[in-house]
């Protein structure tokens, strides 16, 4: 009897093991270890302080040029790489915040659903479900590092790139809203809206020529929109 309640113990850590999204999407630990590295030698003479808003994410965030005329009255400091996805920040997101004492951090990984491939999307496009699994995971070590601080999750961008699969970009978003309204200090900021023009698309004037990325009246926009939602929260 002791014999079976043992192997039945060893089983179930073993099927936990195998199911930690650290282990399941292990083969994406290295190819983004060159630009976090980079980003931790960032902080050796940057780091957000009590009166900072710390950003962490994808290329929106690591191409947002402006970012500190666009947020102000907030000082902003960003700590995004390209290409991101939930699924490899579980490997970064610890090293991307311990180094700093933010007022808040914000949240920006708008890659795990494209409706394409390239060289470094590893495993596909994730259903919604697994992108909200995958944000909890990332909320929750986050959460070890900085208990008190306020986050926020932006809300994935409707783009016209991806147009193509933006329902199911849309179900992505409403589960990570239904999420963040379930816990404390977390707050979801929605953007949709505004990024969709009175014709149900996308507003290409809003975007670069890739018809991806934010052009500098969609930053103006996004910052926006973002600040609005501090101010909301009392940030």
């Amino acid at each position: 009897m002791k014999i079976k309640f043992v192997l039945c113990l060893l089983i179930i850590v073993l099927s936990n093991l195998s199911c930690s999204p650290r282990i399941k999407f292990s083969q994406s630990n290295q190819q983004f270890e060159g630009d976090v590295s980079f980003l931790e030698d960032l902080d050796i003479e940057e780091r957000a302080s009590e009166n900072d808003l710390l950003f962490i994410g994808s290329s929106s965030i690591r191409l947002w040029e402006n970012i500190q005329e666009d947020m102000y009255p907030y000082s902003s400091i960003k700590r995004g790489y390209g290409g991101a996805h939930f699924y490899d920040l579980i490997h970064f997101s610890e090293r991307l915040v311990k180094n700093h004492s933010p007022k808040a951090i914000l949240i920006f990984v708008a890659n795990d659903i494209t409706g394409s491939h390239d060289e470094r999307n590893l495993v596909g496009d994730l259903s919604p479900n697994e992108v909200k699994r995958l944000f909890n995971y990332n909320y929750k070590l986050i959460r070890s590092i900085h208990e008190h601080v306020p986050i926020f999750l932006i809300e994935i961008t409707p783009t016209p790139k991806r147009w193509k699969v933006w329902d199911k970009i849309l179900q992505a978003n409403i589960k990570l809203e239904r999420f963040c309204k379930k816990e404390s200090n977390l707050y979801f900021i929605s953007t949709r809206d505004k990024f969709i023009g009175t014709n149900g698309l996308p507003i290409k004037s809003l975007f670069l020529t890739d018809e991806l990325h934010l052009n500098t009246e969609g930053y103006k926009l996004w910052s926006s929109i973002i600040k609005s939602k501090l101010s909301e929260i009392g940030i």
